[in-house]
């Protein structure tokens, strides 16, 4: 059944499946400590019953297996955009979606041998990355990321917890060794430690889960990006193996390759709605989008952005304004740095 099983996979587009026991994760301990230090931030979700979280059995009463799927989605060279960076993961459409979606035929199949499953992409309260890593699909690198010798970074996680049993599947090694380059180039210094990420600081929670103002002392380093960073993926000499995915839903629409960040600044609701209609950027909704597209303007606008950060910095919803009101002063500052050069 574990062929079939792999087969039916492969059919359905997914680069890996393994197979892991359905007991405690073997990080739930560093996990609880992760928790108990803030290090998750406002991220309630993550905190909330954390001894089931970590243990399958308590989401689907009698589990055995873990079933662990990864699916690439790396789009090969980064394309010409005008400012704006978007982390590849959100590039195209959502891949919550689409793994579901295509995890339907198996879960099927193992209903129609007597299984009871529960299927999540990042859906449900399950620990994905301690099961890839004891199932051997991947490896927790120092960057808390995933980590396949095929794959590299660039793969999406899906899990299926099921009653039938099957046999375990070898965990992985760790292959990060002595390198320490997603630890160093991390803009915000986020990752302090290796396996240790501070969401308070990371440049993704920034922008994507955190719902207030963006804490000043970060903001410079956001440069240009308006959702989620990737620098400590890029970096991964693991990537030199990563092939370009098969799925082209994943791809950048043309037409977000070219807007740019004033364009995206001014996006109406609507506008907003049916550009990211397909995309996880649809989640943080436009106010916070635009917030990012403001203090991307601050970093890397000119004086022609100027007209559209005054009218943003006039917007009714005061996270708008504020991060415009700040992007506009970064500019005048930029400018009159450039002037005293100049004289």
């Amino acid at each position: 059944m574990k062929t079939i099983i792999r087969t039916l996979a492969k059919e359905q587009g997914f680069d890996d499946c393994r197979f892991a026991r359905a007991v405690q994760a073997s990080h739930a301990a560093a996990y609880f400590s992760w928790l108990e230090a803030g290090n998750h931030a406002d991220m309630t979700w993550l905190g909330r019953d954390p001894v089931r979280r970590a243990d399958p059995a308590q989401i689907l009463a009698d589990a055995k297996t873990v079933l662990v799927l990864a699916m690439n989605y790396f789009q090969g060279p980064t394309p010409r955009r005008l400012k704006g960076t978007i982390a590849r993961y959100a590039w195209g459409a959502d891949y919550h979606s689409v793994m579901l979606e295509k995890m339907t035929p198996i879960d099927v199949f193992l209903r129609n041998n007597g299984g009871r499953q529960k299927c999540y992409v990042d859906t449900g309260p399950v620990l994905e990355r301690d099961f890839a890593a004891t199932a051997g699909l991947s490896w927790q690198g120092k960057s808390t990321m995933c980590l396949n010798e095929r794959l590299g970074t660039w793969f999406f996680l899906g899990v299926i917890l099921t009653t039938l049993d099957f046999e375990a599947d070898p965990p992985a090694k760790n292959r990060c060794g002595s390198c320490t380059r997603c630890i160093d180039i991390c803009p915000t210094r986020a990752l302090r430690h290796p396996y240790q990420l501070d969401a308070r600081r990371c440049i993704s929670y920034l922008t994507i889960e955190n719902k207030g103002p963006i804490p000043v002392e970060f903001r410079s380093a956001m440069g240009d990006r308006i959702y989620g960073c990737d620098d400590c993926l890029d970096v991964c000499p693991w990537n030199r193996f990563a092939q370009k995915t098969i799925e082209i839903r994943f791809q950048l629409p043309a037409q977000l390759e070219i807007l740019t960040l004033r364009q995206l600044a001014v996006l109406s609701d609507d506008e907003f709605r049916a550009l990211f209609r397909d995309s996880p950027v649809k989640r943080i909704k436009r106010a916070r989008f635009v917030r990012n597209v403001c203090v991307a303007l601050g970093n890397v606008g000119t004086s022609e952005d100027v007209p559209v950060l005054k009218q943003l910095a006039r917007d009714p919803d005061p996270l708008i304004a504020e991060h415009a009101s700040w992007a506009l002063e970064q500019i005048r500052e930029a400018g009159d740095r450039s002037s005293g050069v100049q004289e």
